[in-house]
């Protein structure tokens, strides 16, 4: 029968080499958790104590320290055109109903298709709120006042 302290090196090696491959900093915490149960291994903690300290390393490094590190690692992103209109205002040129699935507006020079975020109609004629950008549609919020 294979040790518990072999199966948590081999889970360290898998969360690891699955780490590398997917470059999404999620597996990363995993491995950290699996060091853990694998010290609690060395110090001679049951089964149960080993999964615990696992799980609980795990969630709580993922929980506590994957934000700060996606900050870190998206700090050098180019921003796009796209993300230079979040923010602001765009001009309704069509009605903006989302049941009827209508609405344009032009901002810097361009016409998108825009949508409500909270689904109320916006009327031709309005200044509306970029809030963010889903695919090809602006998403906007109610008049500006």
């Amino acid at each position: 029968m294979v040790s518990m302290g072999v199966i948590w090196l081999i889970g360290i090696v898998i969360f690891l080499v699955i780490e590398a491959v997917s470059y999404q900093i999620v597996s990363v915490w995993f491995a950290l958790g699996a060091i853990g149960g694998l010290i609690a291994y060395v110090c001679g903690a049951g089964f149960y104590v080993q999964i615990i300290v696992f799980i609980v390393l795990s969630v709580a490094l993922l929980a506590a320290l994957r934000p700060l590190s996606m900050k870190l690692f998206n700090k050098n992103r180019t921003k796009t055109n796209v993300d230079s209109i979040i923010g602001g205002n765009v001009l309704v040129t069509q009605e903006v109903n989302n049941i009827k699935e209508t609405g344009q507006g032009k901002i810097s020079g361009m016409v998108w298709t825009i949508r409500s975020d909270n689904g109320a109609v916006i009327p031709e004629g309005a200044v509306a709120k970029v809030l963010r950008v889903e695919g090809v549609k602006l998403i906007v919020e109610d008049t500006v006042s």
